[in-house]
């Protein structure tokens, strides 16, 4: 499946209305096999902005695409200029009350699965396990000649060594880690190569345009198959790399259920959209649930250096990165 590179969507006026009813979260988390599909307005409480929310970074900024980066050496230098800076400011982000409630619902056995959108590793630090990274990780990055993988912190350290005294001030953090530079301010910043062939690194995240691994794919497919419901938190479901496993779910007769503030294009398939700060909703969810959560799970993380839809169990009914 390749990501469409769709940036956005608008809703229509005929979307089911949303409420501030959490019974019908609180009864699917109860009954438990709960796959919780998470996008990046989960951890917009963790100071990383959504992409479309409101002042969502998609209003200033237009993410990198896979054509452009491996068409032009000069959109790599200005990537990984903006993404070093920005991964400073990422690496210290704290899970938020979103990621710790998801975390304690998995530890009390609620949860089938966590699939995330999200290239931030938020859900991990906040203690869940077995999530799968539907676009990858800001943590790795990937040699587009020999395929090897190697660590962020590592490359960070080289761009370091390489870059002496680059310390620009960035307008904004984006959520795929990018930072908001002018041409001026990435100048001629210097770009490393792959240690073992001098080939062209790449973050281990799925660019817009560029394909989802397809047994990552097969594997969140499995994952709804198996699930007793499914919940979104946080993603619009503009792209259809989220979008498919809510219709995939709809077909089956699974519930979804929604929490977003916004509408969302996969609105027409849920049962509810409940339009509350997830921080609050999930935790209220889990107060009603008896789950206890941690105040502060995760500490701080240290900074580096200074297409198609799955097949269903039923027949479809009639009716794309966050």
């Amino acid at each position: 499946m390749r990501m469409r590179p769709t940036l956005s969507w608008a809703p229509t006026e005929d979307l089911p209305p949303a409420t501030t009813d959490l019974e019908p979260v609180t009864d699917a988390l109860g009954a438990g096999g709960v796959l919780v599909l998470s996008g990046a307005g989960i951890s917009t409480e963790s100071g990383i902005p959504d992409y479309r929310g409101e002042g969502g970074s998609l209003s200033r900024h237009t993410p990198m695409t896979y054509q452009d980066f491996t068409a032009s050496a000069q959109a790599r230098r200005r990537y990984w200029a903006r993404s070093h800076l920005g991964w400073r400011t990422f690496g210290r982000a704290r899970p938020n009350a979103g990621h710790r409630a998801v975390a304690a619902f998995g530890r009390q056995g609620l949860l089938s699965g966590v699939i995330t959108q999200n290239v931030d590793g938020l859900h991990q630090a906040a203690g869940s396990e077995d999530v799968v990274e539907l676009h990858g990780s800001l943590d790795r990055v990937v040699c587009l000649s020999c395929g090897t993988l190697g660590s962020r912190r590592d490359l960070a350290r080289r761009l370091e060594e390489a870059n002496p005294g680059f310390r620009p001030v960035a307008a904004a953090i984006n959520p795929d880690g990018d930072a908001d530079l002018t041409d001026e301010q990435v100048g001629d910043f210097r770009v490393v190569p792959c240690t073992v062939c001098g080939g062209i690194l790449k973050p281990d995240v799925v660019f817009f345009g560029e394909t989802v691994p397809p047994r990552r794919v097969e594997h969140c497919c499995e994952l709804v198959g198996a699930a007793s419901s499914l919940l979104v938190l946080g993603s619009s479901l503009t792209v259809m790399s989220g979008l498919r496993f809510v219709r995939q779910a709809a077909r089956a007769g699974l519930p979804v259920l929604i929490v977003n503030r916004d509408p969302t294009r996969g609105d027409r398939l849920a049962v509810t959209r409940v339009a509350l700060p997830l921080g609050t909703a999930l935790t209220a969810v889990a107060g009603r649930l008896g789950v206890p959560v941690d105040d502060a799970a995760g500490a701080p993380r240290e900074p580096a250096t200074e297409g198609d839809p799955c097949p269903g169990r039923a027949a479809p009914p009639s009716s794309s990165p966050d």
